[in-house]
């Protein structure tokens, strides 16, 4: 037992001094806003999670815990499958797809797969000789691969680590890069109702666009003839929007005898993120459940000039405002158990308030096996 403790408290000193002596020593500075990139991971594609404002990072279960506390990957029961749908900034044609896929492995480990896919539609290729297009049309394509590993090492204490591999492209310049995410729950209590979390997420190295796209032709200096050679410019490297999350939150219970206390529960969750290139946030969030079947959630993600409005008919207008969420966010889950073997299959959908475009919706089906 001490030597897991020993393994949880080493993880823990890790996931903490691999940030703070660089990015995380600035974390808030609005000064370094927009300086990194492959910014798609700060996206949550899950339905479930989104609608608590990800103010859950020391509560979120199961296969979402992937993308905001890997260590919740563990409390897999045996299979978990996802399929998400996201209409980012809806009016923009901006849509995400999420898949994933947690299994449970040995007595207290799990192993997790989930891909989201960035699509923006198709974009009208132009130059500077033919502004107005009509040269065809291309698409960007963003793409995050997440494969993680997460173990109970003991009844309170869970850890987790994942990779992603980062992809980033349209038809001619690309990008690709990898980033590593770690985290840890506590939880404790007589029905484990109080819960603590520490996450790390999107730490690696910088990444760089190549391709023949940054490359174009021109005539040869001082030449007498009309030859000409190719040019390649070269891309500057950039930083990947790392983020050090803390967590707590706690179960309450309308009823304490152990026959009907799971009959209805309000959870309470509030997470403190640091943020190496953007500002700091506040998330606080509040879940109903009715028997485990029917949850309601809302969220509220606090951060400096997220309550101004943008006002563009003003030359004087706001731009302070670093996002384009609003801060209000709410959802609901509607799952139901099938089969001798008590599987789950749920609907989950979420509302994240944006100050321009029509918010951003989603919606997920997951089968618990």
């Amino acid at each position: 037992m001490k030597k897991r403790y020993k393994l949880v408290a080493t993880l823990v000193i890790v996931v903490v001094s691999s940030v703070i002596p660089g990015n995380m020593l600035k974390a808030g500075n609005p000064d370094r806003v927009g300086q990194a990139g492959a910014t798609e991971l700060l996206i949550n594609p899950w339905a479930r999670s989104s609608g608590w404002a990800g103010s859950n990072v020391a509560g979120v279960r199961g296969l979402e815990s992937i993308f905001s506390n890997v260590a919740g990957t563990a409390f897999t029961k045996k299979t978990e499958l996802i399929f998400a749908r996201t209409q980012w900034l809806k009016g923009t044609d901006i849509n995400i797809n999420g898949f994933g896929l947690t299994q449970h492995v040995g007595e207290t480990g799990a192993i997790g797969l989930s891909v989201m896919s960035m699509r923006f539609g198709d974009i009208p290729i132009t130059t500077t000789d033919v502004p107005e297009g009509g040269l065809g049309t291309f698409s960007p394509q963003f793409m995050n691969i997440t494969v993680s590993y997460a173990k109970g090492f003991s009844d309170n204490i869970y850890g987790g680590l994942a990779v992603k591999v980062i992809t980033e492209k349209i038809a001619n310049v690309g990008a690709r890069g990898v980033a590593l995410d770690a985290g840890i729950q506590y939880v404790t209590g007589k029905r484990e109702q109080l819960k603590f979390g520490i996450a790390l997420q999107n730490w690696g190295p910088k990444m760089k666009y190549t391709g023949d796209g940054l490359g174009f032709k021109t005539q040869v200096p001082a030449s007498t003839t009309t030859a000409t050679m190719t040019v390649e410019q070269r891309s500057e490297q950039f930083e990947l929007p790392s983020l050090l999350s803390i967590g707590a939150g706690y179960d309450f219970y309308v009823k304490k005898d152990s026959a009907s206390m799971k009959m209805h529960r309000i959870t309470a969750m509030g997470t403190f993120t640091s943020c190496a290139f953007d500002k700091n946030q506040y998330k606080l969030g509040l879940e109903y459940a009715w028997k485990s079947m029917l949850m309601l959630r809302v969220g509220y993600t606090i951060e400096k000039g997220i309550t101004k409005d943008l006002d563009y008919s003003s030359e004087s207008s706001n731009t302070s405002l670093t996002t384009a969420l609003k801060g209000p966010s709410a959802g609901f889950t509607f799952e139901i158990p099938f089969g001798k073997n008590k599987s789950t299959f749920g609907i989950d959908y979420s509302y994240r308030a944006t100050n321009t475009f029509g918010g951003t919706h989603s919606i997920g089906a997951r089968v618990n096996l």
